[in-house]
């Protein structure tokens, strides 16, 4: 492993090189985190950012008790990459926003059939938060038309079955008010202290776990749903490429002791090649985790989930209002376009308030986490047109 990786302490280890700003606040919680009980190493990522209590972009691997808030309130957040069935050269910006317009709004009767037969194909209780499948919801979340820039390993490329002929599709989107609901309930119930990790489907690890579990499937149907109806808006069709979550928490072996991982914004090495987003203004890329077993367990099998925001949200607006009116954010400096209809989160998620996506790659790069497969570049951005709620 190369100067990517500092040793903060036996217990907490963060893969960044010193060049790569991060916030103290962000170290600090990561810290605080290896002193839960029971928790055993901690692992940050170069887009470690502080959240509301503990980061984001890290990974916590605890040995007999789990932490519901370390997953957090987006159980199942993950990212999905599809190739639709659009060549590139073909690709009209104007008519496709156009046909975007008012895609947000709950799924029409004409989707029931696919929808139930979906959620009882992966095992989701009828009618569970119904009505927000197929939305993609407020923060960082997005859905993004992308072309392939650049392709940097052609067999492992050719091996996802993709072409950079075509159009891609990046999805990012997790449990809606689902895993809110969860969340709410486990802390009203045990504050943070986490729980006990017990066998018996009657004890409340396990209750909790199975409810984890029908949200991490409910947010891959809603990436599904998704990517589905953004390729129908289109007149297109597509095939999944991967879908990889990155909020979850799941039993792992790790020094040879068997315990929870919990990724909160931390993508997984162990489950193949992933993308790690850029903003809306930058570049995305495709890897493939390196099979190095130090490595890998050092990161608690996991990577970089995205760039990492440098501004707090709220902030945004008043950074950048001067210089940019709220037009130029519609369009970015690589000549894509946005359709955000939120004043707020149009600032918020500007590309000036994240590290660029290069960064973040070159520290697992050099960490020996990850080669680049691809780059892709944005052509199409889309966040909500409502309200910003998760």
């Amino acid at each position: 492993m190369g100067r990517s990786v500092q040793q903060i302490s036996d217990r907490v280890c963060l893969f960044a090189s010193q060049d790569t700003w991060i916030e103290g606040a962000a170290i600090q919680q990561l810290t605080k985190t290896a002193e839960l009980a029971s928790m055993h190493r901690v692992a940050g990522m170069p887009d470690l950012h502080p959240g509301r209590g503990y980061p984001i972009g890290a990974a916590f691997f605890s040995l007999d008790r789990l932490y519901p808030a370390l997953v957090g309130n987006d159980i199942g957040c993950g990212m999905a990459l599809w190739q639709t069935t659009t060549k590139v050269a073909k690709v009209n910006v104007d008519k496709f926003a156009k046909r975007l317009e008012d895609i947000e709004q709950p799924l029409d009767a004409s989707w029931q059939e696919t929808v139930q037969a979906e959620m009882t194909h992966r095992d989701i209780s009828a009618g569970l938060f119904e009505s927000a499948l197929g939305t993609i919801g407020g923060g960082n979340h997005f859905a993004e038309f992308q072309a392939v820039e650049r392709v940097y390993n052609e067999a492992a490329f050719t091996a996802l079955g993709l072409d950079k002929k075509y159009l891609q599709l990046l999805v990012h989107s997790g449990s809606r008010g689902l895993g809110q609901a969860i969340l709410v309930d486990h802390i009203a119930r045990f504050n943070h202290d986490g729980l006990v990790a017990e066998a018996g489907s009657e004890s409340e690890s396990a209750r909790y776990l199975a409810r984890h579990d029908e949200a991490v499937r409910w947010a891959e149907l809603n990436r599904f749903l998704i990517a589905k109806r953004f390729l129908a808006a289109i007149r297109s069709d597509g095939e999944c490429t991967l879908d990889v979550n990155h909020n979850l928490v799941c039993p792992k072996v790790i020094d040879g002791r068997a315990g929870w991982l919990h990724r909160k914004g931390a993508t997984p090495s162990d489950k193949g090649a992933v993308v790690i987003p850029g903003s809306r203004g930058d570049y995305s890329y495709l890897v493939q985790p390196v099979n190095n077993a130090p490595a890998l367990t050092a990161c608690l099998y996991s990577l970089a989930h995205g760039a990492g925001r440098k501004w707090k949200r709220g902030d945004c607006q008043s950074r950048l209002s001067h210089k940019y009116k709220r037009e130029d954010l519609y369009r970015t400096a690589l000549g894509s376009r946005v359709i955000c209809g939120n004043k707020e989160l149009l600032y918020d998620e500007a590309p000036q308030a994240y590290k660029k996506c290069e960064t973040i790659v070159s520290d697992l790069v050099d960490a020996g986490l990850i080669e680049v497969v691809a780059i892709l570049r944005p052509v199409l951005t889309f966040k909500t047109n409502g309200s910003c709620s998760s």
